[in-house]
This record gives structure tokens, sequence and C-alpha cells, in this order.
């Protein structure tokens, strides 16, 4: 069967005009006939490669195998990841040919950058997000309007198209890549810094944009009717709130049912399902997946499940992501750029060069640092995912440019995204001073200096002291009713597996001083002992012990503090005992001063000598009365020196 041909599509296009298109970023599925997904490739008769398991499985081991190769190579260079991913993408397809159909992996790997927006919105709290509103949409919105006139301008000048094409062009390489950007500032650690969060301001309305940039493309291209746009914005709006409405009312008790499963692949499903349910949401509202991910993120921005699905969505964010870069680098048309390569070559640069002035200027007028400015000119200046899907519907319109002129630009696009490591490398060299930048207070775990794992009977009363002297603590626990339990007392915990090292990088362990172990079960408390000083060696932990047997363990192990959950509350029971007794305060106290300091002394010694070491520091009398009979196994006798020494406690009722 032949496919259609370009002339074909215009046709069934036009004859479509009352259905309502649903564009995403990939534009290989760009609209809808008669409620049908089309597949913008398949019109073109392109060679579905990727149709057999062998071939699937070759291709994806090469996108693999380039996203290993390229990413330790590049980074030692200094030129980041980000352009050894576009460098492999352009070998594995343009040049050796090795993978054809590169708009099929692109649209798979666009789910990076729904990850990557999901795991930005699950550290924007809705608080910080209102705060955010001036930034949002006062200055994103003068950053699009002023760079899409300026380019609009260049774009016409230079006879890229007609007038009302040139609008379309100038708007449409106005916005800047998303994925590109946070990537950029995620390897840097700079997203929650003031200059990364006005970037991620921009590039939010930019997001927010593509909806009126869509219906503009209607309204310009004159020899069509034109529909009323009331309806699809009704339709958008709406989904956005029914956004709001789950994530505040069901995403926290879906997360809560799950959690007490104890099935980690039950929710790792849930997250994944979460997400990418909320894209396609999104995208059929006629907004981007990127922005339902977003706004799911957000929703559970202050759940106790944050860091969990954080953790559980990191690694799928990280692999697509990158071959979502690699991707772009397949979509490159060699061809388009030999046969424009002068135009092309001056376009790139123009259009950076007009972006960076714009974004400067911008950010210096609404009070940024002129270090801040630079290092935001720097980032953005490139043309971003939305201007493939801005051009391929414009030129399918056939009234505002050609295909061949929406491939030259979606080149421009390509290149211009392929330099924004570089530009991000040149703005470093720009600043003046100390570059360094605090992180913002605002942001939810920044600056905590202690990281609680377990929120038993013993960390509860620790972190209550913590509290009281107005220190940031961040706590995880790892079961779901002691979680909502403490939810209801006003406690903020938060739900995970202290022994997973992404749960704890998730919960901020980076950045805390001291880690506090109160787990009640002696092989967790040491496998997380044992993960934290192997990966996390600057900090300090301080460790509830099990026994005494396990506190000359932690001892041996080198913890920074060790105690027996038991050692205090026998020390204070003994004195209230003897204060009932007659015995003073005072000497009550001295007495407890004096066992607590021979405990100490024993310690030390059975660490060095064993566990026999100190016995004659012990109080030892016989127990009164004695047995009058005699026990007939000798192994039943009692002695309290053995329960100071080394009989087992009994073992903590889980908080």
């Amino acid at each position: 069967m032949a496919f259609p041909s370009r002339s074909i599509y215009c046709a069934l296009h036009e004859a479509s005009r009352a259905a309502k298109p649903i564009l995403v970023l990939i534009p290989s599925r760009l609209v809808v006939y008669d409620g049908h997904v089309s597949q913008y490739r398949l019109l073109y008769g392109k060679k579905q490669t990727m149709s057999a398991p062998n071939s699937l499985f070759t291709e994806t081991l090469m996108l693999l195998g380039g996203t290993v190769v390229t990413a330790p190579i590049f980074k030692k260079l200094g030129l980041g990841t980000v352009l050894g991913y576009l460098a492999a993408g352009v070998v594995i397809g343009p040049i050796l040919h090795g993978i054809g159909d590169s708009e099929a992996v692109l649209a798979v790997a666009e789910l990076g950058v729904v990850f990557l927006l999901f795991i930005i919105g699950l550290e924007l709290k809705p608080s910080r997000l209102w705060q955010m509103r001036r930034d949002i949409f006062g200055l994103g919105t003068a950053q699009v309007i002023l760079s899409g006139l300026a380019l609009t301008l260049a774009a016409y000048l230079g006879n890229i198209a007609g007038w009302k094409g040139s609008i379309i062009v100038g708007f449409g390489l106005a916005l800047s890549s998303t994925a590109f950007a946070m990537q950029i500032l995620e390897q840097q650690g700079d997203v929650n810094t003031k200059y990364g969060q006005r970037s991620f301001s921009m590039l939010l309305l930019q997001d927010l944009a593509i909806v009126p940039l869509l219906a503009l493309i209607t309204v310009l291209d004159g020899a069509k009717e034109t529909s009323n746009p009331l309806p699809d914005l009704a339709i958008a709006l709406g989904a956005v709130a029914a956004m709001v409405i789950a994530g505040r009312y069901l995403l926290t008790p879906l997360f809560q049912v799950i959690a007490r499963t104890g099935a980690r692949e039950a929710m790792i499903a849930a997250a994944l399902f979460v997400v990418m349910g909320s894209a396609t949401l999104m995208q059929l509202a006629g907004l981007s997946m990127a922005m339902g991910a977003f706004l799911s993120g957000v929703m559970l921005a202050e759940s106790s499940y944050r860091h969990e699905l954080e953790a559980d969505i990191e690694p799928f964010r990280g692999v697509l992501l990158a071959i979502f870069f690699i991707a772009v680098g397949l979509s490159l048309k060699l061809d388009v750029i030999l046969d424009n390569w002068l135009l092309i070559l001056l376009a790139v640069p123009v259009v950076m060069i007009i972006k960076a002035v714009v974004i400067y200027a911008l950010c210096r007028v609404a009070g940024s640092s002129y270090n801040d400015a630079v290092r935001i000119a720097g980032l953005l200046p490139q043309g971003g995912e939305f201007g493939f899907v801005l051009f391929s519907a414009a030129s399918a319109s056939g009234g505002l440019f050609s295909a061949s002129t929406a491939s030259m630009l979606i080149a421009i696009v390509t290149l211009s995204m392929a330099l924004t490591p570089l530009g991000s490398a040149l703005s470093k060299r720009l600043v003046k001073g100390d570059a360094q930048e605090e992180l913002d207070e605002d942001f939810e775990g920044a600056g905590s200096d202690v990281l609680m794992i377990g929120f038993s009977r013993f960390g509860q009363i620790a972190a209550q002291i913590l509290l009281a002297s107005g220190r940031d603590v961040t706590v995880i626990d790892f079961s779901a009713d002691r979680i909502r339990q403490a939810s209801s007392f006003g406690f903020r915990i938060y739900f995970g597996d202290g022994t997973r090292k992404d749960v704890l990088r998730s919960a901020g362990i980076d950045r805390a001083k001291i880690v506090v172990v109160s787990t009640h079960l002696r092989e967790v408390t040491d496998k997380i002992v044992e993960l934290v000083q192997t990966d996390y060696p600057h900090a300090r932990i301080f460790v509830r012990s099990y026994d005494r047997v396990h506190s000359i363990e932690l001892r041996h192990k080198g913890v920074d503090y060790e105690l027996r959950e038991t050692l205090e509350s026998g020390l204070l029971f003994g004195r209230r005992t003897l204060e009932a007794l007659g015995v003073s305060e005072t000497e009550a106290y001295d007495i407890g001063e004096d066992i607590r300091k021979r405990d100490e002394q024993r310690l030390v010694l059975q660490v060095s000598e064993g566990l026999q070491a100190g016995t004659d520091m012990l109080y030892s009398r016989p127990v009164k009365p004695e047995p009058l009979v005699k026990p007939k196994r000798a192994a039943d006798t009692y002695s309290d020196a053995d329960d100071l020494v080394a009989l087992p406690q009994e073992e903590p009722e889980r908080a």
C-alpha cells in the first residue's frame, strides 16, 4: 500500500479543520482525524525500522552504548554530558544511519522530559510557586513577547517567510528548551539558586504559551476558516482544575494504601502511572505532557511520599532524558544543513544573540544581579522543543511557509540546542567575582542540618528537642501508618526506605550535618550506618543502639555517637525509686551519675578488651530472698551482671 503524498496530507488536514488538533512535543504525532491519532511519519511513508524485535534490540543497544561511551568522555573534557549525547545521536543517525526512525525514538524519549518536570515539581511547593508568580507571568511573558517581536523582525528582514509566517518563526524561536536548560541546571546543582528559579519561571511560562501560539497559526492563516478558541481554552483550564483536585484529594490516599502493602514494585508502578497519566491528560487538553507531569509533581510536593517518589522516578528520568538528547541528534538532517549552510550558519548565532540580549536586559530590569542576568542569558538563548511543533503545524497549514522552510528552522533549533552547554560555559567566564549562590530557603529540604531516619518513640522525643531549638529536621520513615499518625499531630515526615541511597539523596543527605539513625531493627540500623559511612563520609552519625553488644559494635564501626534507648530511662527510673525510698534528690542524682560514669568506662574497656572487661565496676549483690530450691539447670540461674553485660534486651515495640 502506497503512503499518501504531502499534498494528500494537506488535503486531509483541511478536511479535519473542524476536529481539534492535539499537538504534543514531537511533530511525528500532530493531528487527530475523526478522533484517531495520525502518525505524521506514516504519511511520509517512512520505513518502520523498529518493528522487528531484533531491530529494536539492536537500536536500543546502540542508544545505550552511545550514552555509556560519550558521557564520560565529554564530562572529562569539561563539555558536559548533554553535548556528548547530541554528538552520539549525530554519529549514530545522520552519519552512520544506524537508526532510521528518529521520530519514534524521540517520541519515547520524550518521557525523559516528562519525568524531569515531575521531579522539578516535587521540589517546588505550591506556596513557593505562588511566590514565583511575578517571575512566571511578568518576566516570562515579557521575554516571550519581546524576543518574539525581535526575532519576527529578523526573520522578515532575512526573507525567511512572509510577515505572517515570520510571526510564527519569531515566536517559535523565542521559546527555549526546558530539557536542555534544566538538565544543565541540575548537573551544576543550580536548580535551587535564584538564577535557576528565575530561569525556570521563564521556561514554565513558555510551556503555557504554546496554547495561544498554536491558536495564532489558525488566526494568521487567513485563507482558512477560523474557529472559536474559547472551547479549547475552557478544556485546558478544566484539565488543570481536574489535576489540582485529583492531586489534593486522591493522590496521597492512593500512595498511603499502596505503601501499607510494602510492595515496592507497586509503589514504582503507581509513580509511573501518576506521571504518565497526568501527562496524557494535559496532552488531550491541548497542553504539553511536561506541563501535566509538572503539575502532578507540585501537587505531591508537600506529600510525605515525595522523597520515595523522586527516588523511584529518578532512574527512568536519567536514562530517558539521555536518550532524548541522543534522539535530537538523530533527527538532525544533514542534507538540509548542507543545502542551507550559509543561512543556518548566520541564523543560529543571530537567534542566540538576540535572545541573550533581551533576556539579560529583562533580568536586569527585574532586579537580577549582573552575574545572575549573565547566567540566565547564557542558559536560555537556544530554541526549544515546542519550536518543532509550531513549525510543523505552520507548514502543514500550507499558507504560512513551506515544509522545506520548516525543516531548515528545525535544524536551526537543533543546532542552537547543541550550543547550549557552550553558551552556559561562556556565561560562567563572564561573571564577576564569586559566582557561588546560596540555596533558597523556601525550597523543601534545602539546608537541613539533621536528617533523621526512623520516627520511633526514641526518634520522636529526640526530634522534639531539635525542633524546639529551631533546627530544620528532615525525617523519613518506612511505615505508612506511623506517617499517618504523626501527621495527625502536626509532624511533617516523609515516606522512604532509609537503606536506599537514592532515597537518602532525595531527602537531602548531601546537605545534612548530622544523620540520626533511630530505627528499631538492629540489622536495618547497621545497614544504614554502613551506607552513610561509605557514601556520605562528611555527615556525622548519631545512632540509637539496640543493646550493649550493639553499642560496642557501633563504636567499633566508628560512629560519632551511640546511645542505648534503655540507659537513660533506666537511670531516671532508678533515681525516682531512690527518692521514693527517702533518698534526697541530690544524692539520688549523684548515684545515677556515678552509674552513668561507670557504664561509660566499662564500654570503653569492652571496646578494646572484650565483653568481659570491666565487670569489677558493677555493683553486684545477691538477690534476696535467695532461692530456697536450687534450680535444676545451671543455665537458668540469674545474674544481674549477665544482664548488664550481654543478655539481649527486649526488642522495642515498633512505634
